[in-house]
C-alpha cells in the first residue's frame, strides 16, 4: 500500500532554483512559481508583418519599376501597423521596418523610372526595327557623342 511517508519530500526552499517543469514529486504536477525560458504567447499585428513583406517584397523589385506600387501599399500598412502598435504595444519595430523598407522601395522605383525615361530620351533616334546590331552601335554612339 502506498503512504504519504513513502513519497519524496520537497524542500520549499529550492523549488525556485528547480529546472521549469521540473516535478519533484510524480503526481503533484508543476512546482509553483514562474518559470524562466518560457515566454507568453505575444499577440501579432497582423498589419506590420504585412507592411515588412510589401517592403522587402518592393525593395526586391524596385529595379524594374514595380516594387514602387508594394512600396506604396507597405507604406500605408506600415502606417496602420503603427496605430495598432501604439494602441496594443505589439508589432513597432516590425512596422517601422516596413515603413522604412517602403520608402526605400518607392525612392528606387523613382529613380529607375527617371533613369529609364533618361535612357529612352538619349537613344531615340536608335529605335528603328532593322537588328539588334544596329540599335547596339546607335546607342554606343549616342553616349560616344557626349
Amino acid at each position: 500500500m502506498h503512504t504519504r511517508e513513502d513519497e519524496p519530500r520537497t524542500d520549499v526552499r529550492t523549488l525556485d532554483r528547480q529546472a521549469p517543469g521540473h516535478d519533484p514529486a510524480p503526481g503533484r504536477g508543476p512546482t509553483p512559481g514562474p518559470h524562466h525560458g518560457v515566454r507568453p504567447l505575444a499577440r501579432r499585428n497582423g498589419p506590420a508583418v504585412a507592411a515588412l513583406t510589401l517592403g522587402v517584397l518592393g525593395a526586391v523589385t524596385s529595379i524594374v519599376v514595380v516594387g514602387g506600387l508594394f512600396g506604396v501599399l507597405g507604406l500605408v500598412l506600415g502606417a496602420v501597423a503603427l496605430r495598432t502598435a501604439r494602441r496594443t504595444g505589439t508589432g513597432r519595430g516590425t512596422a517601422n521596418a516596413g515603413v522604412v523598407l517602403s520608402l526605400l522601395a518607392i525612392a528606387g522605383s523613382v529613380l529607375a523610372a527617371v533613369l529609364l525615361a533618361w535612357y529612352a530620351d538619349r537613344t531615340q533616334p536608335c529605335y528603328r526595327p532593322d537588328s539588334f546590331r544596329q540599335y547596339r552601335e546607335c546607342v554606343q554612339q549616342q553616349f560616344h557623342r557626349g
